[in-house]
Protein backbone atom coordinates (compact mmCIF):
# COMPACT_ATOMS: atom_id res chain seq x y z
CA UNK A 1 0.00 0.00 0.00
CA UNK A 2 1.49 3.57 -1.20
CA UNK A 3 2.28 6.13 1.72
CA UNK A 4 -0.30 8.93 2.40
CA UNK A 5 1.16 12.00 0.72
CA UNK A 6 0.76 15.68 1.23
CA UNK A 7 2.16 18.60 -0.49
CA UNK A 8 2.29 21.73 1.34
CA UNK A 9 2.76 24.64 0.04
CA UNK A 10 3.18 28.43 0.62
CA UNK A 11 2.69 31.36 -1.87
CA UNK A 12 4.64 34.20 -2.24
CA UNK A 13 6.59 36.12 -4.63
CA UNK A 14 9.79 35.05 -5.48
CA UNK A 15 12.90 37.38 -5.03
CA UNK A 16 14.49 39.42 -2.11
CA UNK A 17 12.66 42.50 -3.39
CA UNK A 18 9.47 40.58 -1.73
CA UNK A 19 10.74 38.79 0.62
CA UNK A 20 9.37 40.69 3.63
CA UNK A 21 6.47 41.64 2.81
CA UNK A 22 3.07 41.04 3.70
CA UNK A 23 1.82 39.33 0.92
CA UNK A 24 4.91 36.61 1.25
CA UNK A 25 3.74 34.64 5.08
CA UNK A 26 3.06 32.00 3.12
CA UNK A 27 6.30 31.29 2.10
CA UNK A 28 7.77 32.15 5.79
CA UNK A 29 5.15 30.07 7.12
CA UNK A 30 6.03 26.70 5.01
CA UNK A 31 9.60 27.63 5.90
CA UNK A 32 8.60 27.09 9.69
CA UNK A 33 6.73 23.60 8.46
CA UNK A 34 9.87 22.46 6.82
CA UNK A 35 12.22 23.38 9.52
CA UNK A 36 9.51 21.52 11.85
CA UNK A 37 9.76 18.62 9.63
CA UNK A 38 13.16 18.72 9.67
CA UNK A 39 12.65 18.65 5.60
CA UNK A 40 15.62 20.72 3.18
CA UNK A 41 13.55 22.40 0.34
CA UNK A 42 17.17 21.83 -1.47
CA UNK A 43 15.38 20.83 -4.78
CA UNK A 44 14.26 23.16 -7.88
CA UNK A 45 11.80 21.54 -10.82
CA UNK A 46 8.64 22.84 -12.79
CA UNK A 47 9.80 26.53 -11.06
CA UNK A 48 9.08 25.12 -7.83
CA UNK A 49 11.34 24.64 -4.58
CA UNK A 50 10.48 21.86 -3.19
CA UNK A 51 11.58 19.48 -0.02
CA UNK A 52 10.86 15.93 0.52
CA UNK A 53 10.55 14.04 3.38
CA UNK A 54 8.54 11.80 5.78
CA UNK A 55 6.86 12.28 9.08
CA UNK A 56 5.09 9.62 10.40
CA UNK A 57 3.39 7.40 7.55
CA UNK A 58 3.04 10.01 5.64
CA UNK A 59 5.49 11.52 3.04
CA UNK A 60 5.79 15.51 2.53
CA UNK A 61 6.61 17.56 -0.27
CA UNK A 62 7.17 21.29 1.27
CA UNK A 63 6.75 23.44 -1.34
CA UNK A 64 7.23 27.34 -2.77
CA UNK A 65 6.65 28.20 -6.17
CA UNK A 66 9.11 30.57 -7.96
CA UNK A 67 6.77 32.23 -10.29
CA UNK A 68 4.78 35.17 -9.19
CA UNK A 69 2.06 34.91 -6.91
CA UNK A 70 -0.65 35.41 -9.51
CA UNK A 71 1.51 32.42 -11.29
CA UNK A 72 1.34 30.00 -8.58
CA UNK A 73 -1.15 27.13 -10.33
CA UNK A 74 0.41 26.09 -13.37
CA UNK A 75 3.88 25.15 -11.04
CA UNK A 76 2.23 23.66 -8.35
CA UNK A 77 -0.41 21.96 -11.20
CA UNK A 78 2.63 20.18 -12.38
CA UNK A 79 4.75 19.26 -8.84
CA UNK A 80 1.24 17.35 -8.05
CA UNK A 81 0.59 15.68 -10.97
CA UNK A 82 4.88 14.30 -11.19
CA UNK A 83 4.20 13.06 -7.82
CA UNK A 84 0.44 11.53 -7.98
CA UNK A 85 -0.71 13.99 -5.50
CA UNK A 86 -4.62 14.51 -5.11
CA UNK A 87 -6.29 17.74 -5.05
CA UNK A 88 -7.72 17.01 -1.52
CA UNK A 89 -4.03 16.64 -0.56
CA UNK A 90 -2.66 19.41 -0.70
CA UNK A 91 -2.26 22.59 1.87
CA UNK A 92 -1.66 26.15 0.63
CA UNK A 93 -0.74 28.40 3.15
CA UNK A 94 -1.29 32.12 2.28
CA UNK A 95 -2.21 35.39 3.68
CA UNK A 96 -5.66 36.58 3.86
CA UNK A 97 -6.85 40.83 4.34
CA UNK A 98 -10.29 39.42 5.89
CA UNK A 99 -8.65 37.88 8.79
CA UNK A 100 -7.34 39.76 11.66
CA UNK A 101 -4.22 40.30 12.01
CA UNK A 102 -2.38 37.70 13.22
CA UNK A 103 -5.27 35.03 13.32
CA UNK A 104 -4.47 31.85 11.76
CA UNK A 105 -7.56 29.78 9.88
CA UNK A 106 -8.06 26.58 8.08
CA UNK A 107 -10.09 25.96 5.31
CA UNK A 108 -11.35 22.59 4.15
CA UNK A 109 -12.09 24.35 0.40
CA UNK A 110 -13.72 27.06 -1.10
CA UNK A 111 -13.64 29.89 -3.72
CA UNK A 112 -10.58 32.47 -3.94
CA UNK A 113 -12.10 35.72 -2.18
CA UNK A 114 -9.87 37.38 -4.45
CA UNK A 115 -6.66 35.94 -3.62
CA UNK A 116 -5.03 35.88 -7.08
CA UNK A 117 -2.68 33.24 -6.22
CA UNK A 118 -5.42 31.26 -4.93
CA UNK A 119 -7.66 31.81 -7.93
CA UNK A 120 -4.46 30.96 -9.89
CA UNK A 121 -4.19 27.75 -8.26
CA UNK A 122 -8.21 26.63 -9.05
CA UNK A 123 -7.71 27.50 -12.82
CA UNK A 124 -4.72 25.39 -12.94
CA UNK A 125 -6.88 22.68 -10.83
CA UNK A 126 -10.44 23.01 -11.84
CA UNK A 127 -10.96 22.70 -8.42
CA UNK A 128 -11.19 24.93 -5.33
CA UNK A 129 -11.20 21.76 -3.33
CA UNK A 130 -7.88 22.09 -1.62
CA UNK A 131 -7.39 22.78 1.70
CA UNK A 132 -5.83 26.41 2.92
CA UNK A 133 -4.27 27.99 6.02
CA UNK A 134 -5.22 31.20 5.67
CA UNK A 135 -2.83 33.62 7.78
CA UNK A 136 -4.62 36.89 8.68
CA UNK A 137 -2.93 40.28 7.71
CA UNK A 138 -5.96 42.53 7.98
CA UNK A 139 -7.06 45.69 5.60
CA UNK A 140 -5.27 48.71 5.28
CA UNK A 141 -6.95 52.18 7.05
CA UNK A 142 -7.33 54.41 3.94
CA UNK A 143 -5.89 55.74 2.29
CA UNK A 144 -3.24 53.07 1.88
CA UNK A 145 -4.69 50.85 -1.19
CA UNK A 146 -4.84 47.14 -1.36
CA UNK A 147 -1.82 46.46 -3.68
CA UNK A 148 0.26 48.83 -1.26
CA UNK A 149 -0.68 46.90 1.75
CA UNK A 150 0.21 43.30 0.67
CA UNK A 151 3.30 43.98 -1.26
CA UNK A 152 4.78 46.69 1.68
CA UNK A 153 7.32 45.57 3.87
CA UNK A 154 6.48 44.76 7.46
CA UNK A 155 7.37 47.46 9.71
CA UNK A 156 9.72 46.85 12.43
CA UNK A 157 6.52 46.36 14.87
CA UNK A 158 4.73 44.23 12.31
CA UNK A 159 7.90 41.73 12.02
CA UNK A 160 8.17 41.34 15.61
CA UNK A 161 4.67 40.62 15.61
CA UNK A 162 4.14 38.13 13.04
CA UNK A 163 7.33 35.83 14.34
CA UNK A 164 5.34 33.90 16.81
CA UNK A 165 2.25 33.46 14.09
CA UNK A 166 4.54 32.40 11.63
CA UNK A 167 5.42 29.80 14.62
CA UNK A 168 2.12 29.21 15.27
CA UNK A 169 1.38 28.38 11.75
CA UNK A 170 4.27 26.22 11.12
CA UNK A 171 3.11 24.50 14.57
CA UNK A 172 -0.79 24.00 13.05
CA UNK A 173 0.91 22.41 9.68
CA UNK A 174 2.77 19.79 12.00
CA UNK A 175 -0.45 19.56 13.89
CA UNK A 176 -2.56 18.90 10.62
CA UNK A 177 0.06 16.20 8.76
CA UNK A 178 0.17 14.61 12.56
CA UNK A 179 -3.82 14.49 13.66
CA UNK A 180 -5.51 15.70 10.81
CA UNK A 181 -6.99 18.84 9.16
CA UNK A 182 -10.58 18.45 11.46
CA UNK A 183 -8.26 18.44 14.62
CA UNK A 184 -5.83 21.14 13.42
CA UNK A 185 -9.19 23.67 12.59
CA UNK A 186 -11.10 23.07 15.90
CA UNK A 187 -7.27 23.84 17.26
CA UNK A 188 -6.47 26.24 15.54
CA UNK A 189 -9.33 28.37 13.89
CA UNK A 190 -9.78 30.32 17.21
CA UNK A 191 -6.05 31.13 18.47
CA UNK A 192 -4.60 34.28 17.82
CA UNK A 193 -1.43 35.88 18.79
CA UNK A 194 -1.68 38.89 20.69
Amino acid sequence: MQAEIWLIAGLGNPGPAYARTRHNVGFRAVENAAMRCRIAMDQNKFKVCFGRGRRGSKEIIIAQPLDYMNRSGPPLRRIADYFGIETRQILIIHDDLDIEKGQIKFKEKGGHGGHNGIQSIMEAFSSGGFPRLRIGIGRPAPPINVTDWVLGRFTADEQRFFGPVIELAGKAVTTMIDEGLPVAMNRFNQKQVL
